[in-house]
């Protein structure tokens, strides 16, 4: 098996630098996702704006466009549902995220022609990306890490403290306002490379892993970042050898190193409680 055959074609070259910079991404924005218990809230944006992403095509609207504002609104919803006291946080991500994807379904029904393979939004296609979708997932990367290293200090607060954030004069506001559309641009820049069905896993599987192997924040930052794109650039290789779905193989190779180093802090835990005790 040659090893370097498949980067002698441009579309294997542009799928495999998307993959490991989507995977960095959702590695990097995972953190604050899942340090702040939203994991939800990532699975259930990825289906909100899915509708978002169908409405537009039907209405002939950019694609980026429309999800964008689409993801936009069902954030603010979420918001402002899950204020009332009798109504939680999950309940409105369930009710709204829902109706939403349940709305792009229906359009799908009901309409016959689309200008593209919406299998590719649901399930990811990183070999069908254009250009228009590098640029637009090499935008969001760099706006968002220039994002959190000039409010680094802020999002550390919060995401720890937000009753002492607000205390100390850190608006707390502001910064889960950024942090939700951080959220929603990654969502919206990686759902045709992972599809609807694969961008909460990219999310919260890189910081796990990061987190059972470090207790510093910013080491899981860089950790959780790295891990990401190794398994974007690994997952990428693995699919083209196999013959398989790419966004699946760059999941269960997250996956792996997930299983992997829960196996091994295990271990590593009950000998020294062995030696301890």
């Amino acid at each position: 098996m040659d090893l370097l055959e498949p980067f002698q074609f441009s579309f294997f070259t542009n799928g495999l630098i998307v993959a490991t910079l989507a995977g960095a991404l959702c590695g990097l924005v995972g953190v604050f996702v899942v340090l702040r218990g939203m994991s939800y809230i990532g699975h259930g944006l990825s289906h909100a704006i899915f509708g978002g992403a169908v409405a537009s095509y039907v209405l002939s609207i950019n694609f980026y466009l429309g999800a964008g504002v689409w993801g936009l609104v069902s954030t603010l919803l979420i918001g402002g549902v899950s204020r009332r006291r009798s109504i939680g946080a999950d309940a409105a991500i369930g009710v709204i995220t829902t109706a939403s994807f349940a709305v792009g379904l229906v359009l799908i029904s009901r309409y016959d022609s689309f200008t593209r393979n919406f299998e590719a939004a649901l399930f990811g296609n990183v070999l069908g990306v254009t250009a228009t979708d590098i640029y637009v997932l090499t935008l969001v990367a760099v706006a968002t890490c220039a994002a959190i290293f000039f409010r680094y200090r802020a999002l550390l607060f919060t995401t720890f403290d937000s009753d002492v954030a607000d205390v100390f004069g850190v608006s707390t506001a502001r910064t889960d306002a950024l942090l939700s559309l951080a959220l929603a641009a990654t969502v919206i820049s990686t759902m045709q490379i992972l599809g609807v069905t694969l961008v909460a896993a990219a999310l919260v599987i890189p910081t796990v892993i990061a987190r059972m192997l470090s207790n510093s924040f910013g080491h899981i930052v860089l950790l959780s970042a790295a891990i990401g794109a190794a398994s974007g650039f690994v997952g990428m290789n693995l699919s083209y050898h196999l013959d398989v779905s790419s966004g699946a193989t760059i999941v269960l190779v997250c996956a792996g190193v997930f299983a992997l180093v829960f196996l091994a802090t295990t271990r590593g835990r009950r000998t020294m409680s062995a030696r301890t005790s």
